[in-house]
């Protein structure tokens, strides 16, 4: 109902007691000509916390996801990722983003493409990490095919292995499931909650209502720009979220 959802949109909004946000928007908005795709989005999450962000498409969940990498210069409102105000380029480095697209080099090979990544964060042991986070998402045995030989779901694979190489402090992950099989979103949802643990702040927008809300410390849902329900997902029972939703 909608006064539930104005209530619950309330709910716990902040980092828990004694933490500092490590990632925060407030009255976040980005326009698009006349069409505001976010619209006043104000949340924040301490290290260790994993937000499940639910809605249908065109909600405005991967703007906020872009918004939060940098990519995306907000309209109005504000977001910080650690105290630095994005869109500051310094801030990227402590980020990784992975996408349902995989955005890889079609003609390098799986260890190419994650080891170029690693380069890039001036990691000096790359080709080593790079193996490392292949392994991690299972596809070592593909590490020197072409991405482009590689099915769908390989793809994938490699591309959350590229996010990941750099052990990043906030993990942005938009409809990170798209494409993998069973055993790949296994290994997807052991290292997203493994990355959890170790004190990394997680995004994560996907239309998996269970997955997402066993991941998650709070889920929201995003409906024409806005939160309109934003709750800590402890105690939440998923049957009923999911009937409600």
């Amino acid at each position: 109902p909608a006064s539930r959802c104005a209530t619950s949109v309330q709910d716990d909004r902040s980092p828990r007691h004694g933490m500092t946000a490590r990632v925060a928007a407030t009255d976040l908005a980005r326009r698009f000509g006349s069409r505001r795709a976010v619209d006043g989005v104000t949340f924040a999450l301490a290290p260790g916390d994993c937000l499940a962000l639910f809605g249908p498409n065109g909600a405005g969940k991967t703007t906020v996801l872009r918004l939060l990498a940098g990519l995306l210069k907000p309209s109005g409102g504000e977001a910080h990722l650690g105290g630095i105000r994005l869109p500051d380029p310094t801030a990227r480095g402590r980020v990784g983003l992975i996408s349902h697209r995989s955005m890889l080099y079609d003609a390098l090979t799986a260890r190419e493409n994650v080891t170029f990544a690693a380069r890039l964060h001036g990691d000096s042991a790359a080709a080593g990490s790079a193996m490392r986070a292949l392994e991690l998402l299972r596809v070592a045995d593909r590490a020197d095919v072409p991405v482009r030989a590689l099915s769908r779901g390989m793809q994938q694979r490699v591309a959350i292995a590229r996010a990941l190489v750099n052990g990043p402090d906030v993990l942005l992950a938009d409809e990170p499931y798209s494409g993998l099989d069973a055993q790949g979103s296994a290994a997807l949802t052991a290292l997203l909650r493994e990355r959890r643990e170790a004190g990394a702040t997680i995004v994560v927008v996907t239309h998996h209502l269970h997955e997402g809300l066993d991941l998650a410390s709070h889920a929201a849902v995003m409906r024409d720009g806005r939160f309109v329900r934003y709750d800590a997902a402890a105690g939440l029972d998923a049957a009923r979220y999911a009937a409600e939703y």
